[in-house]
Order: C-alpha cells, then sequence, then structure tokens
C-alpha cells in the first residue's frame, strides 16, 4: 500500500541518511531490497535489530561484492529498478563495478541516487566526515546556540536527515518521474552540504536583508526573542513559546496575565532581556501540566517541550496515531498522510531472507541456484 507501490528500488546497504531515504521510499510503498554484506560490519550503536527502525519496511539479502557473481546479481536486480541508494565515498560503487555507466548499461532508465557529506566532487569529496562536519561548513552549525555560547550541536536531524536524507528522497522521486516521460535516468548527487545549505534559504535572505545578526542567540528565531524560547516550570519541565505575531503575543500575555506595560514594545530588542525575566519568573509559578490547562490549544503559540517517552501518549500525536508500535517498538508512523492510497503500518527490520527479499525480482529457480552456489548468504 502507499503511494509508491510498483515503484522498485535497489539499496546498497550504508549508514545514517542513505538508509532513512531508503525507509521513507519504503514507507510510502515502494519495493526496497537492501543489499548488505554477508557478515554486516558493526557501525556503532550495537542493538537488537528490531530497534534497528531506520531498517524497517524492506527484505534483505547478504551477499559478497568482491564476488563478480554477486555484483552480477545486483546488476540483474537493477535491470529490473527504479532507482538504486548508495551512500559510500565517491568512486566506491565504480570500483566495485556498479558505477553509474554499468548500471545505466543495463537499465538506461535507472535513477542511480548518491548520498555523500560533501559531494561527489570538489576539494573535501574524498574526505570522511559526519553530520555536525556538514552543517558547519554550509553555516547552520554557527546559528544555532545561545548568545555568548559556543555553537550547540544539534541531533543529527538537519545534516544527516533533513539535509541528506530527504533531499535525496525528494531528488530521486523527481528523477523517476523525469525518467517516466523521457526514458532516462540520470545521476542524484545529494550532498549534506548542499542540502543544508538549501534548508538555509530564508535565513541567508534574512542575513542579505540586514534582519539577521551574524551574532548567536540574538533574532528573533535563534533564542534571541523572549518570545520565541523556552521556559522552566516550577516542576523543572520546560514549556516552548512562539508568540511571534502581535495578535498571537497579545492574547498570551492575556492569558498570562501580564500586563504588556511590563513588557514593553514587543519588537524593540532593547526590551527582551527584561520581558525573558518576567516570564521566567511568571513560568515558575506553576507547573507545566498547570500551563498547560492554560495555554494548550489557544492561540498564544504554546506547547510543552516533551521527551520521546512523553511525545507518543500526548493526546494531540495519539488521537493523530503520529507514532505506532511495531514487534514492541514505539516508533514514529509514516509520512505525510494521504487520502486515498494510505501507506501501511510499517514491518519490523528483518534479518536476510533470500527467498523472500528476491521473490518479487527472480524467479524461484533463480533464487534456487544462487543459494546453492553460496552468492547469497
Amino acid at each position: 500500500m502507499g503511494p509508491l507501490k510498483g515503484m522498485k528500488i535497489v539499496e546498497l546497504a550504508g549508514i545514517g541518511p542513505g538508509p532513512m531515504c531508503a525507509m521513507l521510499l519504503a514507507d510510502l510503498g515502494a519495493t526496497v531490497l537492501r543489499i548488505d554484506r554477508k557478515e554486516p560490519v558493526d557501525l556503532g550503536n550495537p542493538r537488537p535489530l528490531k530497534y534497528n527502525l531506520l531498517l524497517r519496511n524492506r527484505k534483505v539479502i547478504g551477499v559478497d561484492l568482491k564476488q563478480p557473481a554477486a555484483v552480477e546479481l545486483v546488476l540483474e536486480l537493477v535491470s529490473q529498478a527504479d532507482g538504486l541508494i548508495e551512500g559510500f565515498r565517491p568512486g566506491v560503487t565504480e570500483r566495485l563495478g556498479l558505477g553509474p555507466d554499468v548500471c545505466f548499461a543495463r537499465n538506461p532508465r535507472l535513477v542511480y541516487g548518491r548520498m555523500t557529506g560533501w559531494g561527489q566532487d570538489g576539494p573535501l569529496a574524498p574526505a570522511a566526515g559526519h553530520d555536525l562536519n556538514y552543517i558547519a561548513l554550509a553555516g547552520a552549525l554557527h546559528s544555532i546556540g545561545r548568545k555568548g555560547q559556543a555553537p550547540t550541536p544539534p541531533l543529527n536531524l538537519l545534516g544527516d536527515y533533513a539535509g541528506g536524507s530527504l533531499y535525496l528522497a525528494m531528488g530521486m522521486l523527481a528523477a523517476v518521474i523525469e525518467a517516466r516521460q523521457s526514458g532516462n535516468g540520470q545521476v542524484v548527487d545529494a550532498a549534506i552540504v548542499d542540502g543544508t545549505a538549501s534548508l538555509m534559504t530564508s535565513i541567508f535572505g534574512l542575513y542579505a536583508a540586514g534582519l539577521m545578526s551574524l551574532e548567536r542567540g540574538t533574532n528573533t528565531s535563534d533564542s534571541g526573542a523572549y518570545f520565541y524560547d523556552v521556559y522552566e516550570c516550577a516542576d523543572g519541565k520546560w514549556v516552548s513559546v512562539a508568540p511571534i505575531e502581535a495578535r498571537f503575543h497579545a492574547k498570551f500575555l492575556e492569558l498570562m496575565n501580564i500586563d504588556p506595560a511590563e513588557i514593553g514594545p514587543q519588537r524593540d530588542a532593547a526590551n527582551w532581556d527584561r520581558a525573558r525575566a518576567v516570564l521566567a519568573r511568571a513560568f515558575k509559578t506553576r507547573t507545566r501540566d498547570e500551563w498547560c490547562a492554560l495555554l494548550e490549544g489557544s492561540d498564544a503559540c504554546f506547547a510543552p517541550v516533551l521527551s520521546m517517552a512523553d511525545a507518543p501518549v500526548h493526546p494531540h500525536l495519539r488521537s493523530r496515531g503520529t507514532f505506532v508500535e511495531v514487534d514492541g517498538v514505539t516508533q514514529p508512523a509514516p509520512a505525510p498522510r494521504f487520502s486515498r492510497t494510505p501507506p501501511s503500518t510499517p514491518t519490523p527490520p528483518e534479518k536476510p531472507d533470500p527467498e523472500g527479499a528476491l521473490a518479487p525480482w527472480l524467479s524461484a529457480e533463480r533464487i534456487s541456484a544462487l543459494r546453492e552456489a553460496g552468492v547469497v548468504a
């Protein structure tokens, strides 16, 4: 089920943003076959398979890509696929005999998705790196943090998954649509530095207009403004407030029972520290639940700061089914929503299963021959 039903993707196993892209496509109904090593390497954060959620919703086989027969198998699969996902350093798949030119010779309509941090070319292309490095170079990390403090490393959402996985998924879908019109595939070079820079488009516009300071923690959306920040409550828990617009700001102060004169003009940055102190004292007078009872659901632009333990049981997220439980593991449901072709509930990560994994691709006789020859684990 899902809007991508019928699409077939070959995924060369990797870590982080590549698997996340494959998961997103599989969540929406694509048939994704993960090509892993016969003996997967421990890539850190070891855990039981069912908790490796980025591997959900797809089958997997184990092969040794140093064997010509295994490379030939992948090319056989590529000949039927709409797309391929790989997340190696530039040149690795070429050395394996699975580079774009070889794959296009088997399937001219193939969309060849390449996921890297630095991109396929440029001075840094061969170098190792991780999310933090990529968002640092793209100009994003410098802006994250409070005034007078060092840049704050965020979770690897901004680079790996937003600037990487989502841009690769969008690029591959765009290229598949174009290939169905033209009959020609192409390479999608999804570099995390490029995607992260793209995410910063509006911020670069504000900076160019002189409306965004390079000093952290002094701008409206980077914790500089008292009306776009988090506050601690009497029980040590936190809430977020973001009444940026004047009418929402007025409603917020009304519900908080704070005299606007005590705050001063909202857009005058000279008042922000004083106003923040007023709000900090006010929020300390009640617990988070008490503030939720007063402010949540209003136009005050308010929400509690929930942990990963709390978020799945919040009434709003429960009513929307934002989280699901699969094999005893609570996890985010597929997104976004579709009115006519809703995705299925995710299936848990699976161990290698040549028969089940290859059945949509190859005949039973061919699968049996691969097993007997030891090509697949």
